[in-house]
Order: C-alpha cells, then structure tokens, then sequence
C-alpha cells in the first residue's frame, strides 16, 4: 500500500514539473522573407523549413484544389496551458507544386 501511494505520488509530482515540445521550431520570419507567392515551390519551402509535420489537400469554395503542408511547433509545462506556446504555418501548393497562399497563427517566435 505504501509503496502504491508513493509511486502515485511520485508521478503527480512528475507530471506537475514536466514539460513538452511537439513538431519541429521554424522561423516564420526567415520564411516569409523568402517565400513567393507564385513563385516559390515545394523544393524551396522544404529547403527552408524542412519536411512538413503533414501532408493534406484545402479545398476552397470554388472547388480548386490545392496541396497543403503544414508545420507546427508547440512547448509548455505539463502543469498548466497557460505557459504553452503554440505556432502553426499551413502552406498551399496548386498542382504543379508553387506555393499560391499561405497562413500562420501563434506565436511567431
């Protein structure tokens, strides 16, 4: 019994200080000094950032189509979400592979 309670006990102790990082860290500011709409491809965004975190397809209202990668980068103390910083870039392809838009949100640091 006491050595049930000590290990619960132990691993609140754990997760209360823990922290954690998920994808990779990019330079939004690095990237959007180099990316042109129109112009940019595939070759040059992995060049600069990497592979994606993930590969999809956007679907716009008119129908078009477009391949979508996106990066994400996240850090924080398990102890609570109010010191977790969260960024998130999604770029999108046509189909010969030149970028045509791109989003972010969060922190661009």
């Amino acid at each position: 019994m006491r050595r049930a309670l000590f290990a619960a006990t132990l691993i609140l102790m754990l997760s209360a200080c823990g922290s954690f990082q998920i994808g990779g860290n990019f330079d939004l500011a690095a990237f959007e000094s180099k990316v042109e709409r129109g112009k940019s491809t595939q070759a040059d965004v992995q060049r600069w950032l990497g592979a994606p975190d993930s590969r999809g397809v956007s679907v716009e209202t008119d129908g078009t189509r477009y391949t979508q990668w996106t990066y994400y980068y996240g850090t924080g103390n398990l102890s609570g979400p109010t010191n977790a910083r969260v960024k998130l870039l999604q770029v999108k392809f046509d189909r010969a592979g030149v970028v045509r838009a791109y989003n972010w949100s969060g922190q661009a640091r």
